[in-house]
């Protein structure tokens, strides 16, 4: 095995950094804008930008990247871009702690919607801008924006796409790696533009209505409202929200595809259908269970309130109008439940993905089969095609490994100091970056935790987000050797 090109990882780092420093630019303008405090995101746009380019300078090693680089890159630039990122908070002294400010900003760039923020609202809209944009930066994929726009990381560009695409397999739209990327990149964009034009047209100003399209499609969950779209209490906000969720969380290769007209790619795709289908099935049982049990809430209401929910926790966006915790224990075993699930691969979702959920129940339904014809072959089959015995043991290994670090972190958490209800549902929300928890953090408020659990949950949030293998493997002793 080739020593680990150090060089190459630099330099394509110097040149994320770059794009987050112009990121931090336009926030810049936004703060100048609404005549505020530019000083802190300017500071943190040149300090970003000179490391960057000093990075570039002093690493001119352009050999191809490999396996290895490609995932010492996208393991370790969510960490890099959240120590920048979170120079606005710091400085301008928004947020005066070290390891406040690093979990808000990863908690962004993984679009967890975890928040230590009290009064988000105290914050001037320069800040709330950078707030929702790392979200929407983190949320389609730092890499993929890189490869749609620097041609020069396109040598090792199939290394560091493999380590940033979620879920078990990975949807090409064209033959080339930065092809691919651009048209993704496209359709992201000109979603959050359609969806800030709705939510401008339903009457939220259109400063907020950037920053909710910010926090939707990238299924992120923050906002500028400190009791969040309950702020506007609007039944067209709510289902304008609701549907940009819902795309949030299907893959946005075959959402392209479709839009090029070929059709069958989504509506043919087995996880698009149990993910549309699990939405609706469990919105059909909240509803009911919100009617027997909560007479006070009227049918029409009841519909909203089970299809924003269950939308916004399966996709993994974390909106919420209503203390879903307050309901039965029926619900909120449900929303935990759909937490783990998460959204198609491909897509801004966290959690599992559904995609991993089906070749388990198909892998488990022809074990039993083989049981009883034990000379048969019986192959399991996704959207009519075979699937690799290697991805069927990923996935295997993938969820084992999932359910060990759930145990794992509810055991650390509880070790901090929290209750058993807290540590499962801090644990659910990190890992699956939903951001809701349970108990008195329900509402994603996790100011109240100490340090050590502050910085272990942004280690969660990020593992989530990259799910688990890209973030884990740089962890072990065989990635650093020759």
């Amino acid at each position: 095995m080739k020593v680990l090109n150090i060089q190459s990882v630099l330099r394509i780092i110097g040149f994320l950094l770059l794009i987050e420093a112009l990121f931090m630019l336009i926030a810049t303008f936004v703060s100048i804008g609404y005549q505020e405090n530019f000083w802190p995101l300017l500071f943190a746009c040149i300090t970003t930008s000179t490391v960057g380019g000093i990075s570039i300078l002093f690493c001119p090693d352009k050999q191809p990247l490999g396996k290895r680089e490609g995932y010492l890159i996208v393991a370790s630039i969510w960490v890099v871009f959240s120590l920048f990122g979170m120079i606005p908070y710091y400085v301008g002294n928004y947020i005066p702690s070290f390891t406040d400010a690093f979990f808000e900003t990863i908690s962004g760039f993984t679009a967890s919607g975890a928040s230590t923020i009290a009064d988000v609202e105290a914050l001037p809209n320069g800040i709330l801008f950078w707030r929702t944009l790392c979200q929407w930066v983190g949320g389609m994929g730092i890499i993929i924006l890189s490869l749609a726009i620097i041609p020069m990381v396109s040598d090792g560009s199939m290394s560091l796409l493999a380590a940033e695409i979620t879920g078990p397999t990975k949807e090409k739209v064209h033959a080339k790696v930065t092809q691919t990327a651009k048209a993704i990149w496209g359709l992201y964009v000109t979603l959050s533009l359609i969806q800030a034009l709705c939510l401008w047209l339903a009457d939220m100003e259109p400063f907020d209505a950037i920053c909710h399209a910010f926090s939707t499609i990238s299924t992120g969950g923050l906002s500028t409202k400190n009791n969040g779209l309950m702020y506007w209490d609007s039944a067209t906000i709510d289902y304008i929200v609701t549907f940009f969720m819902f795309l949030g969380g299907v893959n946005f290769s075959l959402m392209y595809l479709f839009i090029k007209g070929q059709f069958g790619k989504l509506l043919k795709n087995e996880e698009f259908w149990w993910y549309t289908g699990m939405i609706i099935c469990f919105a059909v049982i909240i509803m009911l269970n919100l009617l027997y049990l909560h007479p006070e809430i009227d049918v029409v209401s009841s519909i909203r309130y089970a299809i924003f929910n269950m939308t916004s926790i399966i996709s993994s966006t974390g909106f919420s109008h209503v203390d879903y915790t307050q309901w039965s224990p029926l619900i909120w075993s449900i929303m935990l439940f759909c937490m783990l699930l998460g959204g198609c691969s491909g897509s801004t979702s966290g959690g599992i993905k559904i995609v991993r959920i089906v070749l388990l129940l198909k892998n488990t339904y022809h074990e039993f089969k083989r049981l009883i014809h034990p000379n048969a072959v019986i192959p399991v089959r996704f959207n009519g095609h075979v699937v690799n015995t290697q991805i069927i043991n990923n996935v295997l290994a993938f969820i084992f490994l999932y359910v060990i670090v759930m145990g794992i972190s509810v055991i650390i958490f509880t070790a901090t100091g929290l209750g058993f209800d807290e540590a499962l549902g801090t644990t659910f929300a990190a890992l699956t970056n939903v951001g809701l928890s349970m108990g008195e953090i329900g509402t994603g408020d996790y100011s109240t935790l100490t340090d050590v659990a502050k910085w272990y949950m942004s280690f969660l949030m990020l593992v989530g987000r990259l799910e688990l293998f890209t973030v884990l493997i740089v962890l072990t002793p065989a990635f650093w050797k020759k």
